[in-house]
């Protein structure tokens, strides 16, 4: 599916694997994923093989919250995947995700780039009013509790959320749906600095990653540093120096090279150098 629709990197929640390893997964994909219980949670991010030698450190905090550092081409690109706790779960779980989330987003450098894709199981609702600096208006229904919280953590983290600043029909922005019920839960996240390098973000329809779940895709730009290439010295031709002709020459102008004298100088040094400057001019 990420080949097909041609997708480098895909953040995934709920894996339900219990470990913390990179597996294979064909096709030129590979996982790397964080579980402690096989029956719920686990995080992981599917990076294209292209990119996995790019991988600088791995952090995994909870079997909620992980994040990937890459170094693409010169920038430090930092991927975070969360799986916040769903609506009915305790306030404490809720905080410690919340915790958790924070403590990643504040061991990376602000100077580094971020997105974040996350199960945030809330509702961040349409329209922006007094939130213009955190998202667009282009999110579905009414805020709950839980969105007003991926709300109050963009604007402590100076992030966007990407979906919402996005005008698609409603169909592109519904990231679950069950039975009769259709809303926005997934979100993807990037700092609010660098918002103008997202393409675009969309639902993928008919792209089923997860039960109910439709996957959520961006299009984002990297600004590469390019780098200065090292300048090659330039290679002294001594082979030259066979023919009798280029030879003569070459003594003819090391010795005038050292003021006309027969002996060689006691500083072995500057002697050193006068000969490899005399080796260098074309000949």
């Amino acid at each position: 599916m990420m080949q097909r629709r041609k997708v480098d990197i895909l953040c995934v929640e709920e894996t339900r694997w219990k470990s913390s390893k990179a597996r294979s997964l064909g096709a030129g994909f590979k996982l790397f994923y964080h579980g402690v219980d096989r029956k719920r949670n686990g995080v992981g991010v599917i990076l294209k093989e292209e990119f996995v030698r790019s991988v600088l450190e791995v952090k995994r905090v909870s079997d909620r919250a992980m994040s990937l550092k890459l170094e693409i081409e010169g920038v430090m690109f930092n991927v975070v995947s969360g799986y916040a706790p769903q609506v009915g779960c305790e306030l404490e779980q809720k905080e410690k995700f919340w915790m958790d989330l924070d403590e990643v987003m504040q061991s990376i450098p602000r100077s580094e780039r971020v997105a974040i894709g996350a199960d945030f199981n809330g509702h961040v609702g349409a329209g922006n009013r007094d939130d213009e600096e955190v998202m667009g208006r282009f999110g579905i229904q009414e805020r709950n509790a839980e969105g007003q919280m991926v709300v109050d953590f963009a604007k402590r983290m100076e992030m966007a959320v990407v979906n919402t600043f996005f005008q698609k029909r409603q169909e592109l922005r519904v990231t679950y749906k069950r039975g009769g019920r259709s809303t926005q839960v997934d979100y993807i996240l990037c700092r609010q600095c660098n918002l103008k390098g997202i393409g675009d973000c969309k639902v993928v329809v008919g792209e089923s990653v997860a039960r109910q779940h439709r996957m959520v895709v961006c299009r984002m730009m990297l600004v590469v540093r390019k780098m200065k290439r090292a300048k090659a010295e330039k290679r002294t031709k001594w082979w030259k120096l066979k023919k009798e002709e280029c030879c003569m020459t070459f003594r003819k102008e090391l010795r005038q090279a050292l003021g006309g004298q027969e002996v060689l100088p006691n500083d072995w040094t500057t002697t050193a150098n006068v000969i490899k400057e005399t080796g260098r001019k074309e000949r």
